[in-house]
This record gives C-alpha cells, sequence and structure tokens, in this order.
C-alpha cells in the first residue's frame, strides 16, 4: 500500500550538513545566533536538502477541498455552499490565499477531495482545480464515522500523490493549506481524541460563531467522540470516524513531503491538526516541518506544541486556506538569504578571535 511505503522511507535529515550549517553561522560576520530563529531555519533547511545554501525560488501551496457533514448541527457560521464557491474563487486569484499567491508568484495547487458539490467543468477542463472527489463531503460525525476506513486511507493517499507531484514538477518548498465549512469540527474532535482533552480546551469559534454556537460546537465534539469510539493509538482509524478528507488528504501531504525530502509549512489550526496526525504516524515528519503562524484558533498551541515546533510569527490571523504560508516563505527566503550571502569573518577581513568565549 502506497501510505506503508511512504512511511516506511521517510528518513531523518542530514544531521551532518546540519553540523555544516551550524558552523557557516558561527563564522558569519555577526554575533553567535544574533539572527535568532533565522539561523535555525536555514540550519534546518540545510537538513532537509542536503546542502548548506538553499533557495526557494518555486513555491506551491496544496489547498485541500472538502465538505464536513457535521455542519447539520450548525456548528459553523457560513453556508456549506461556500466551500465550493470559494473553490471556485480560488482560481481567480480572489480570496485570501490567492491574491497573495498570485502577487507573489507562487502556484496553488487546488484539489477537490469532497466538495459537496462539482467544480465546472471549464475549470477542471483547465487544470486550475484537480478532482479526486472521494465523496460529495462526509457523514455527519455526531451520528456516526465521517467515512470509511477506506476513503481515508485514499485520502491519505491522495496527498501524498500531491506532494509527489510537486517534487516531480521542482518546487523547492510546499505549504498546506484547506477549504471545508465545519472543519474546525472535525480538527477539534480528532484534536481531543488524540490527545486525550476535553473538547472544551480545543474547541474554538472557528469562522466567527456565537457564544451559544460555541457551546453547541463542544457538546457536538463530545458527542461525536461518544458514538464513534475512535482508537487514539489507529490514526487513520481517528480520521475516518470523526475527521474529513481535507485533513486526512493534508496528512498525505506532510508524509509525502517527508518522503520526498521537500520542506512543507503549516499553516492554521486544521492544517496543524493534520501535521499533528501525520507525527504520530511517523515522528520523523518534523525534521521535515516549519510551523508559519500562531493561529487564534484554540487548539492550534496544543498541536504545535506536541509536535513540538515553533511558530515563525503572531499577526492574529484565521483565515487559513494556507494564508499563512506565504508570509512564511518570505521569512524562510530571508533565513535562505543570510545563510548565502552574508560574508565570512575572513570574507570581511576581520579577526574574529574576540568570540572564541562567546562561541
Amino acid at each position: 500500500m502506497k501510505i506503508h511505503d511512504t512511511i516506511n522511507s521517510i528518513e531523518k535529515a542530514y544531521q551532518d550538513v546540519i553540523k555544516k550549517a551550524e558552523e557557516r553561522q558561527l563564522a558569519l560576520v555577526k554575533p553567535p545566533h544574533s539572527l535568532g530563529r533565522l539561523e535555525d531555519i536555514s540550519i534546518k533547511m540545510a537538513g532537509i536538502t542536503g546542502k548548506v545554501k538553499n533557495k526557494i525560488d518555486r513555491r506551491r501551496i496544496i489547498i485541500m477541498c472538502s465538505d464536513n457533514g457535521v455542519v447539520e448541527e450548525g456548528v459553523a457560521s457560513a453556508p456549506q455552499s461556500v466551500t465550493l464557491s470559494q473553490t471556485i474563487n480560488f482560481t481567480k486569484a480572489k480570496t485570501g490565499v490567492s491574491c497573495l499567491a498570485k502577487h507573489y508568484g507562487i502556484d496553488l495547487c487546488i484539489v477537490d477531495v469532497g466538495i459537496n458539490g462539482d467544480v465546472p467543468e471549464q475549470i477542471v477542463m483547465s487544470g486550475d482545480v484537480l478532482v479526486r472527489k472521494l465523496a460529495y463531503g462526509t457523514n455527519n460525525i455526531s451520528k456516526g464515522a465521517a467515512m470509511t476506513r477506506e476513503q481515508a486511507e485514499k485520502a491519505i493517499e491522495i496527498g501524498i500523490e500531491m506532494a509527489d507531484i510537486a517534487k516531480a514538477d521542482g518546487f523547492d518548498i510546499v505549504g498546506v493549506g484547506e477549504m471545508g465549512i465545519g472543519n474546525t469540527t472535525t480538527s477539534s474532535a480528532i484534536l481531543s481524541c488524540i490527545l486525550d482533552i476535553d473538547a472544551k480546551t480545543t474547541v474554538g469559534r472557528g469562522g466567527c460563531i456565537t457564544d451559544e454556537m460555541l457551546a453547541h460546537k463542544i457538546e457536538v465534539v463530545k458527542t461525536a467522540l461518544s458514538v464513534n469510539k475512535p482508537d487514539k493509538n489507529d490514526i487513520i482509524d481517528v480520521i475516518s470516524k470523526v475527521g474529513g478528507f481535507d485533513i486526512a488528504a493534508m496528512t498525505g501531504v506532510y508524509l509525502g513531503c517527508a518522503k520526498n525530502r521537500i520542506p512543507v509549512v503549516i499553516d492554521g489550526f486544521i492544517s496543524a491538526v493534520a501535521a499533528l496526525c501525520a507525527y504520530k504516524i511517523n515522528p520523523i515528519v518534523k525534521d521535515y516541518m516549519f510551523a508559519s503562524h500562531k493561529s487564534e484558533e484554540a487548539g492550534y498551541k496544543i498541536a504545535v506544541d506536541e509536535i513540538g515546533i515553533v511558530p515563525m510569527f503572531d499577526l492574529a490571523m484565521r483565515l487559513g486556506e494556507g494564508s499563512g504560508c506565504i508570509v512564511a516563505f518570505s521569512i524562510i527566503e530571508s533565513a535562505l538569504t543570510v545563510m548565502n550571502d552574508m560574508a565570512t569573518f575572513d570574507e570581511a577581513d576581520i579577526d574574529d578571535k574576540y568570540l572564541d568565549g562567546l562561541r
């Protein structure tokens, strides 16, 4: 099976190249560690690629689009139809992530893995949206399993396929985004299950819901976990019972990027929960992950803390779609520019013996 082959083929970052990158950072004409996490980013990139000097000229964001049956329970402020509408708008550079992507010359790979509706044929024929639809949305998790285990496995394999395509297309870095009304509910259910945390802690306001709706959303997540009894030690079981096609496919992207040694950037809450799923399946994927922004959603910090990674910035963002990845790309590019182009003490003709003690 493609999932198992992928999981088993993931290798750790190149430790010898990490060491060389650390040595170069110490040799650059600056006080040791004075560029903080920019240095850490460039060193981590070296471990991923096996090269001390790197560039991310070709950047892609993979957006998994799918609907969730749990919206029947009134857990979202937006109607389900918005998933299809926004998927179409991604192709017109009219959404948050797509207008930013157009501005910065970033490629979007938009995938329909389970939208409750059909993307117009002309958009599909143009290749602007890839159709890998598993069903017209998932089932209502408060009444039963979101999907079958086979569907969950297939969704993960779709994500792996998209990472494979990104590798074949020559992309240097990938960001992971999503579109799916109701997916903060499914993400909270997964997070509560995997980490044994009460829904009051993991459930947030998503797309801006009222206090009354928030209380109801918490109860829906509790009901879903009680009805389905997912096995927290079997991530695919958890995803299939209380997750979504989008989260499953995003999980596959992280696994596939790690297999292909492609650096991959986490966006917000849903993206982080999928990253956590991938991490629980194979902890080595952490070597390839970067967290972009600190999401305002309640469970985000819980997810990234469990993985053991720190977001690069906090702009009070909560949009999703992969929007945070674009800002992160610029930060990563800055880190790589310093590693690539800054002079060493020798090149600057400065005697650096005064720093020996600090090093």
